[in-house]
Formats: structure tokens, C-alpha cells, sequence
């Protein structure tokens, strides 16, 4: 499904009149589902619909002034579709085709933008859709958002064969997966800046953070990933772990109609997954909905003496009525991996040796790691009127993790040898996260207001225990296998931090000029206090309780319906770092950091084919020592261009890509050497490309290719040592067909389809890690 129903800020009123305004229109001939879509954004009527319902069929498309209901009529005429109004809303439905042929169940929707659960529908292609939610701005069309935006949708991730977010996402210009699969964590880049990095999750789930299991996100539950670029203080609160080069949200998969779905799939070297995934909706007026995900999937990786085994749990339950929602979200991850992969750390001055073959693995094959993730999530939205909406949001989510290996291995020559210390090491973190406010709109004069006020808090608690066995040297080309270390688990688990926020935020995006100019003005401030423990002692060595101010400014200009002008400004937070034990203030938390960035940009609609280019600036303090002390003395600036497209360049021939250029520095530090070095893992070019062609011959086969470019980056500060650029080929294939009268497809993926070596990422500490060797991915779907 597309879209969901009932809106928390629209009035009814607005729905009669979105279902009255004339408007002139041509939208050509073609597929029904994109000039449904297409149809539905001009219109300002948000539809829903499956699909897989409407696969195949072709519209005459609509042209000429007409209403909403009038075009839908046009579009639908001849179809063997309906259009069904049922209150407020619209539902689709297939016209019988004989006496006693049941119709298809209708969802209602309204001619809202923002709701609980309104998901913007997909542009031409299917990849990426129309709009994105921008936290408390609530759900944006992509021309409509003063920031740089993309929301990837479920049929991307499918057809993608991505386990994880960030599989997933690594197909964006901008953003890089900088650790290999094999590992049990995922860190990324985006912009030039980490994000995900350390034991705080910074994935926000449906716009709340705190919720999305902590250390991996897995793509079964997954809608929609939505990633919103450069700092978002104001738009989703600060972030966990204080990442400022963008926002990464999930939107979880809802029932929006009966469905159910089997997906069995192989991943060499011999790696089998079942996933299930099961919606229904019931109730007199299908106002209850429940949707079931699970998965299993386990067996050994492409890696040496890897082997991998987890499960997947995921229900979501909801509740639509006139003026009442809810939904409540149930996570359970749970993954064992024997070998874990890890990143490596250079540690001497000397340069980077080659990359070993993706498939030599330097970990111990007694080494291992442990994840269990669960969370839950419960939203409610209420209208008091019809201009004017209450919500209120609660959720939990809890992350141990048990594993026996050496968090960074380290590199100690340029032959290749590392030294390695394999750690029992305990991690546990708990999270609880609390909003609510209201929405409203109104009018002054020819200016129209949409209005959030929110109030949130945010606890996280992180626990940790380290036991090291004893070191062992080996090397990343010929690895050195030792007996099996009896290391003894940690008998106590101390308390690291004990990290508070609290925030209130307010944002006015007012409309102005028959919406040819949107303004958006916003203010957070927000609470932070950081307890940080002494792992000695027991008690609270250093406290930070200070607040901050955070604004943001968006300015959109519309010159026409397919062309939009934008510009903002808007504040990232960090929590302060400590001061190390080298210094003398040692303990001394320093105050947030605030990171700023200026953007401008433009994005044409041709149709087909969006594009969007922008150029921005991003500016981050950063701590050093200077004569023993350490303080804020550091910056680093990051300024980019992105140039970025999607669609159908024909019928049957899409594509998704685009380039980032980035010339990033630092400005100042502590250390005047490092003075104008650029910052480790930041490369100066970054690019995709992904192309799907329909073969013309062979009904229903596509034929698919994904390339992927990274620069070269550096792995230490005093950029004396780097990695080259590198290059990756994806080669893949799928066919849909009905057998039993079930709609079936078949996807084939070949990744890293050269089997070359390389080092794909850097973290921002300098860890580096081998590219996946060639892998290959088979699967199947079926419908019923």
C-alpha cells in the first residue's frame, strides 16, 4: 500500500473543498498507477492503493479543468477500477465482473498532507516517493521542503535485496556505509559527517528517536526510509549521539489492506531466509488494522569461518476512527554471528598497506557477538476540531549485547600484521522517549499558518563491562588462528552515563501568494544533562545540566507548479565531550556543541524525471588539547555540492543517482599542524548511478545495474596515510509471473560483480574496513 488514512491536522471542511477546487491538468497516457500518483500531487488529494491491484493496467490519463473526483473518473474510466467515497475519504475498489465476484475492500483517506500515518506516494518509477516527513513539520512533498530530501520506498529496499537501512541507503550520494556487513554494528557518513557511530542509536523510528533497535536496523518492518540532510535539532530534537550531517527515519510497514506475502532467499556462500509478512485490516469499517513481519534467516557468509543466525519480529497494530488513531509498534531483533568482521585501526605512522581479498577474515573463528534488540512504540493522535489536533507519544527500546572479539584491531606494520586483544564485553542500553503537543491550522489574512508546538524527553542509559583475554598477532593477508581463550564473563556490568534531554519545540510554515512562497520559522530549546560514571568508583564523575537554543529557517519560492527555489538555515546539537584522562581538566564535560549549516538549493519536476541540486555548508566544533587543557578549540567545515535524479527516463527505463562533491577542512585546532587537513573518511567525490530496464521482448523481466564511487579518503588526521577511491559494480535481475494464480517474483543480485579488493569505509576514528567480495543473492516472492 501507498498511503494511509485519516489526517490529525486537516479539517473537513478542507477535504470538501480539496474535493471541489477546479484545477487544469494534462497528465498523459500510461501506467495507472503513475498517473493515479501523479494525478493525487497536483490534486492535493492523497490516494491509496495497492500496487500489485492495479499491475498492468493502463489510463488514458486526464486533461482539461476538473475536480479531483471528476480527473479520478477520467483516470479510472475503462480500467476496470472504481473510486469510492466513504466520509471524508476516498477508497479504490475493482468493479465486478460477474454476479457474485466480491470487491476489493476501500481505505479511506483524505485530501490531508500530514497525519499519524500519511505516507507520500511514490514518484514515477516506484523508487523514491513524492515527499518525506520532516519531523515537526509533518509530512513535506519533496518541492515543498526547504531541505534536501529522499525517501527510498519498500519496493526499492525489495527489489534491492538489502538486508539492512543501510544497505539500503548506500546508494545515495551523499551517504556511505563505512563498515563491512560481517560486523555486528552499522555506521555511516553522511555528508561528510558520521552518523550511527558508538552505543547510541540514532536512527529515528515513524520521527521519534529512541525506539529503532540500537546497533542494526533490518529492512523486514521497513515502509519507507526517509533521509532528511544536514543538521535536524529542530526538526527531530538533538540526536542521540550528536550526528549533524542528517537524519535517517523509518517508516514501518502498516495494514492498509489483506495482504500476505512469503519471501525465501539464498546469499552465498550458503545463507538461507524465510520472511512472512502478513496484513489485515477488520472492524466494521476496517478501522483496526494489524500487520505481522517475521523472519529467520541463518548459515555461513562469504567471509572465512563466518557464520551468521538471527530472527526478525515485528507487529504493528493501529486504529483509524473519525477523530481518534493510534498505533502501536513491537520490535524483537536478535542476531548471533561467529568471526564477527571488524574494522581496522592503524597504529603506526606508515602507509596503508592493500586491501586483503573481501573473503579472508582476520577475527578468531572462536571470537563472537550477541545482539538482542526489542522496542515498542505507541502514537495517538486526537482532533478537537477540525483545525486543531492533540498527539501524544511514548516509547521504550532495550539493546544487550554479549560478545567475545577486539573492538578495533590494530594494524601494526605495513606488511600487514595486526595485534589483536579478543574482550568479553557486556553492553546494555536502555531508552525511554516521551512527545506530545498540537497541530494547527489557521489563517491571518491572505497568509496561511501550520502551527506545531511539541514537548519531549528523551533518557538514555548505557551500561558497559570489558574482561581482555590475552593479545595475539595475525595478519590481514595470512591469518595467524590461535586456540580458543577462556575469557570469564564480566561479573558486573558498571554504569557508564545516565544522559537526560528535555525540549520544547514551535514552528510556524506559513503560506503566502496563492502558495508560491512558503516560510517556515522554528525555535527548540532544549534541556540536556549528562551524568558520565566512574567506572572505579561507582559514582557520578562529572555532571553537565545546561540548556540550548536551536532555530531553523526554510524559504521556499515556487516560480511554477514543477520548479522550486530553496534556502535554510538550521542548528545541529552535540553533547559536549569529556575531557580525557591525558588532560589536566580530565572529567570537565564541555558545553554542546552547535554545528550550522547554510543551504541553497533548487529541484525540477519534468514529469518523469526529478532533480534537485544544492550547495551547502556545514560548520562543527570539535575538542582538542592545547598545553595539557582540553577544550573547544577545533572546527570542521564541510562545503558540497549534490546534484541528485530519479524517475523514468522512458517507459521501462528508470534510473536513481547522482554526484557529491565535497571540499571539507578543518578550520582551527587545538593542534595548529592539523590546521587546513582534511578530516578522516571524507572523500572529495562521491557517486551512483542505479538503472532498471524493462525488457522489451520479454514481458514482466527487468534487467538491473548499480554502480557505486567513492574518492579516496584519509585515515588519520595528520593525513599521512589514505585508502584510494574505489569503484563498485552491481549486476541483477527480475522476473514477475502468477503461478498457482499467485503473483510471484524472482530477483537475482550480483554484488561487487568484479570481486575487487578494496577498502570500502572509514570510521570516524580511522578504523578501515575490506570491501564484501562477490556475493550473490537469489530470492523469491509470492503473493497471496
Amino acid at each position: 500500500m501507498l498511503l494511509l488514512s485519516a489526517m490529525p491536522q486537516q479539517a473537513s471542511a478542507q477535504t470538501t473543498e480539496a474535493a471541489s477546487a477546479a484545477q487544469t491538468v494534462d497528465i498523459a497516457a500510461g501506467p495507472l498507477a503513475d498517473v493515479l500518483s501523479r494525478f493525487a500531487a497536483q490534486a492535493g488529494v492523497a490516494l491509496s492503493f495497492d500496487p500489485a491491484q492495479v499491475a498492468g493496467v493502463q489510463s488514458r490519463g486526464v486533461r482539461g479543468r476538473v475536480t479531483p473526483r471528476q480527473g479520478f473518473e477520467q483516470i479510472l474510466d475503462g480500467t476496470g477500477f472504481d473510486l469510492v467515497q466513504r466520509g471524508d475519504g476516498y477508497g479504490l475498489r475493482r468493479l465486478p465482473q460477474a454476479p457474485g465476484v466480491e470487491t476489493l475492500s476501500t481505505i479511506s483517506v483524505t485530501a490531508a498532507d500530514q497525519s499519524l500515518d500519511l505516507l507520500p506516494l511514490p514518484y514515477a518509477g516506484g523508487q523514491v516517493a513524492q515527499g518525506v516527513r520532516l519531523g515537526v513539520l509533518g509530512n513535506t512533498s519533496n518541492m515543498k521542503a526547504p531541505f534536501s530530501t529522499t525517501s527510498y520506498t519498500a519496493e526499492a529496499i525489495g527489489n534491492l535485496q538489502a538486508n539492512t537501512i543501510a544497505e539500503a541507503v548506500n546508494r545515495d550520494p551523499s551517504v556511505r556505509y563505512t563498515v563491512l556487513p560481517g560486523g555486528n554494528v552499522d555506521n555511516l557518513y553522511i555528508r561528510g559527517f558520521p552518523i550511527w557511530e558508538g552505543n547510541s542509536g540514532e536512527i529515528a523510528f515513524d520521527g521519534i528517536y529512541g525506539v529503532a533497535p540500537n546497533y542494526r536496523v533490518r529492512t523486514e518492518y521497513v515502509e519507507r526510509i526517509e533521509v532528511v540532510k544536514g543538521p535536524g535539532a529542530l526538526l527531530f530534537g538533538m540526536s542521540p549521539n550528536g550526528s549533524v550531517g542528517g537524519v535517517i527515519n523509518i517508516a514501518p510497514k502498516r495494514a492498509l489492506e489483506d495482504s500476505a506475502s512469503l519471501t525465501t532467499t539464498y546469499t552465498s556462500d550458503s545463507q538461507f531466509k524465510g520472511h512472512l509478512d502478513v496484513g489485515r485490516r477488520f472492524g466494521e469499517d476496517e478501522e483496526f488494522g494489524i500487520r505481522l513481519n517475521g523472519s529467520y534467516y541463518g548459515g555461513d557468509t562469504t567471509m572465512k569461518h563466518q557464520s551468521v543466525e538471527g530472527n526478525v519480529g515485528a507487529l504493528a497494530l493501529d486504529y483509524a476512527g473519525t477523530r481518534f488513531r493510534a498505533t502501536l509498534d513491537l520490535l524483537s531483533q536478535n542476531e548471533r554471528i561467529d568471526a564477527t568482521g571488524r574494522p581496522i585501526m592503524l597504529a603506526g605512522n606508515f602507509d596503508m598497506p592493500d586491501a586483503p581479498d573481501g573473503k579472508i577474515n582476520v577475527t578468531q573463528p572462536w571470537e563472537w557477538s550477541r545482539n538482542r534488540e526489542r522496542a515498542a512504540l505507541l502514537r495517538t493522535e486526537f482532533d478537537v476540531t477540525d483545525s486543531l489536533s492533540v498527539f501524544a507519544n511514548v516509547g521504550t527500546s532495550g539493546a544487550k549485547v554479549s560478545r567475545v572479539y577486539d573492538s578495533a584491531p590494530r594494524l601494526i606494520s605495513a606488511s600487514g600484521d595486526t595485534l589483536i586483544t579478543p574482550t568479553y564485553a557486556i553492553f546494555e542500553v536502555d531508552r525511554h522517549t516521551f512527545d506530545g503537543g498540537l497541530r494547527a491550522r489557521f489563517e491571518t489574512g491572505s497568509v496561511k499558518h501550520s502551527v506545531t508546538l511539541q514537548a519531549s524527553a528523551y533518557r538514555e542509559v548505557f551500561d558497559r563491562a570489558l574482561n581482555p583475554g590475552t593479545a595475539v598477532q595475525s595478519n590481514i593477508y595470512d591469518p595467524v588462528y590461535y586456540p580458543e581463550q577462556d575469557i570469564a564473563r564480566p561479573s558486573e556490568v558498571p554504569r557508564i552515563h545516565d544522559n537526560r534531554n528535555t525540549s520544547l519545540a514551535l514552528v510556524d510554515t506559513m503560506t503566502l501568494f496563492d502558495d508560491t512562497l512558503q516560510l517556515s520559522l522554528g525555535v527548540r530549546r532544549q534541556k540536556i544533562k549528562s551524568t558520565n560514571y566512574n567506572v572505579l568508583s561507582g559514582g557520578g564523575s562529572s555532571v553537565y545540566d545546561e540548556s540550548v537554543t536551536t532555530p531553523a529557517v526554510g524559504i521556499v519560492v515556487n516560480p511554477s507548479r514543477n520548479w522550486s527555489l530553496y534556502a535554510n538555515y538550521i542548528e545541529g546539537l552535540s553533547k559536549g565531550e569529556i575531557a580525557p584522562p591525558a588532560a589536566s581538566n580530565y572529567g570537565e564535560v564541555m558545553a554542546p556543541y552547535k554545528s550550522k549549516q547554510y543551504e541553497i538549493g533548487t529541484k525540477y519536476d519534468f514529469g518523469d524525471m526529478f532533480a534537485s541540486l544544492s550547495l551547502f555548508q556545514i560548520e562543527k566544533p570539535s575538542g582538542g588539547l592545547n598545553q595539557g587543557v582540553f577544550s573547544v578549540n577545533g572546527e570542521q567545515r564541510n562545503r558540497g555540492l549534490e546534484l541528485y535524479g530519479y524517475g523514468e527516463v522512458r517507459p521501462g527505463l528508470r534510473v536513481l543517482g547522482g554526484v557529491t562533491l565535497l571540499q571539507s577542512k578543518m578550520t582551527s585546532s587545538g593542534n595548529p599542524a592539523l590546521v587546513g587537513n582534511r578530516p578522516i573518511g571524507v572523500p572529495r567525490l562521491m557517486a551512483n548511478l542505479g538503472v532498471e530496464w524493462d525488457v522489451p521482448v520479454v514481458p514482466r523481466l527487468t534487467l538491473t545495474g548499480d554502480l557505486v564511487h567513492t574518492g579516496r579518503q584519509y585515515v588519520n588526521q595528520a593525513n599521512s596515510a589514505e585508502i584510494p577511491a574505489w569503484t563498485r559494480f552491481d549486476l541483477g535481475a527480475r522476473y514477475v509471473t502468477r503461478i498457482a494464480g499467485h503473483t510471484t517474483t524472482f530477483r537475482a543480485t550480483v554484488q561487487n560483480v568484479a570481486d575487487r579488493a578494496y577498502w570500502a569505509g572509514v570510521t570516524s576514528w580511522g578504523a578501515v574496513s575490506p570491501a564484501t567480495p562477490r556475493t550473490f543473492v537469489l530470492s523469491a516472492t509470492v503473493d497471496f
